[in-house]
């Protein structure tokens, strides 16, 4: 079974025992931000804002039966009790140094958690700073004599983590930094393509494919949180098919693109023109000091500029979309920390013509929106693997920036398209009728 399915009859689902251990390629902002909450809510010290599988609700059959339950009490998930953590990083802080240096999470947060944060220290990552140029301190690195040896010592990782936790299954999700652009290319083709470049030790086979490869080959999904060529590649993609795994991605869609994905359909719905469309940010954590790179930036770019596009379809509506400019920009500016600013100035235009702006000033907290994401895809693609579905799974688009589609598919931008997508995935696959908000019951006969 591929991405989303379509009957409505229940679906077999193994049940969710034992341990998940959740891998987290990274232990920077993000990470630590994600595992520090997850154990605050489980010591009861915070509540899991921000987490669907946590705290949405899911309506079932007629709005007259009033059935709207948790999703986490509707769906057979992980319990945050049986999560276990773990990470590869390339500087070897703990995860309570890490979270410390990050400076998401103030003291009063941290310290009642530092017995257990201190104790996710990460695994030798495989890095390679002509991927990642910003990068300082990385003594914590594996070596080998070829991409394919280091893959192997990833592998032998997974099942290492998962034989000292007493793990029953792994799901791996990417928090790590972005890497420089590169372009698809003859070794991301076929499988047999992309070990020989593994092989070989060419260039356009980057870490965060190398992770994906081992994820997959042992059997765990794996959710690409950058905007990194890496799973999305033919080879990979046809791999995860072939063994049955989930694969998902790409880039956590938190601060602007988020806002864009919620403001641009609007836009759309009212069949409002758009002129032009001005996005920057300034943001000072090892995300914008990565992104400061600019072959680094250009990975970034590609799908921040994408999303309007596809959303306002201007091949289907070119008298209100066509030719509209958009430009976005990153800076770094370290004073501002993980507290990323975004500007947006919207120029719209409206009956006869005339012209509208609307402006947007988010100050948001780009690791505290991604976080909950972090848990929602771990324990989401876990239970997608235990319900047999495999390869790309198109119902995980609300999370990403990019999403990933089947060939020759254009992937949907609009932030509540995907939210109903991923709302009647499950409640296709517990057996319940899929909504489509058509209210039939009150003109029955």
């Amino acid at each position: 079974m591929q991405g989303s399915p379509a009957s409505s009859t229940r679906v077999n689902i193994r049940p969710a025992s034992g341990k998940l251990g959740i891998l987290t390629p990274g232990l920077g902002a993000v990470a630590t931000t994600f595992i520090a909450g997850v154990e605050s809510v489980r010591r009861g010290l915070s509540q899991p804002i921000g987490s669907l599988t946590q705290m949405a609700t899911v309506r079932l059959g007629k709005r007259t039966e009033n059935r709207s339950p948790l999703i986490k009490d509707f769906v057979p998930l992980a319990k945050l009790s049986d999560i276990v953590f773990g990470a590869w990083d390339p500087i070897p802080d703990d995860a309570y140094t890490a979270a410390k240096n990050a400076g998401v999470l103030e003291d009063k947060d941290l310290e009642p958690l530092k017995d257990f944060l201190s104790g996710i220290v990460p695994m030798p990552a495989v890095f390679e700073s002509r991927y990642v140029t910003r990068l300082t301190n990385t003594t914590n690195v594996k070596s080998g004599k070829t991409k394919r040896d280091l893959a192997e010592q990833l592998r032998q990782d997974i099942r290492d983590f998962k034989a000292k936790n007493g793990c029953d299954r792994v799901v791996a999700v990417w928090c790590a930094s972005t890497e420089t652009f590169i372009k698809p290319g003859p070794q991301h083709a076929t499988i047999e393509q992309f070990e020989r470049a593994m092989e070989a030790n060419d260039d356009a086979i980057a870490p965060s494919m190398l992770y994906a490869w081992a994820c997959i080959m042992e059997d765990v999904p794996y959710c690409n949180g950058a905007p990194n060529l890496a799973v999305d590649t033919p080879a990979l993609i046809e791999l995860a098919n072939q063994r049955g795994v989930p694969i998902s991605g790409k880039d956590f869609k938190t601060g602007q693109t988020w806002m864009k994905t919620v403001i641009a359909p609007g836009i759309k719905a009212r069949m409002l023109g758009l002129a032009g469309w001005y996005s920057t940010n300034i943001l000072g954590n090892r995300d914008g000091e990565v992104l400061d790179d600019p072959a680094s930036f250009k990975t970034k770019e590609e799908p921040k500029l994408s999303v309007l596009h596809t959303i306002l379809q201007p091949e289907q509506y070119p008298a209100l979309y066509k030719d509209f400019s958009h430009v976005v920009r990153i800076n770094y500016y370290p004073p501002r920390g993980d507290n990323k600013e975004g500007w947006d100035n919207i120029d719209i235009f409206g009956w006869m013509g005339y012209p509208m702006q609307i402006k947007v000033n988010f100050l948001c907290r780009d690791s505290i929106l991604a976080a909950p994401m972090v848990l929602d895809l771990a324990l989401l693609s876990d239970f997608a693997h235990r319900a047999g579905m495999k390869g790309i799974q198109e119902w995980l688009s609300f999370y990403y920036k990019s999403p990933m589609a089947a060939a020759g598919l254009q992937p949907e931008h609009d932030l509540f398209i995907q939210q109903t997508k991923l709302k009647n995935t499950l409640r296709h696959l517990m057996g319940e009728e899929q909504i489509t908000h058509l209210g039939l019951e009150y003109y029955a006969s």
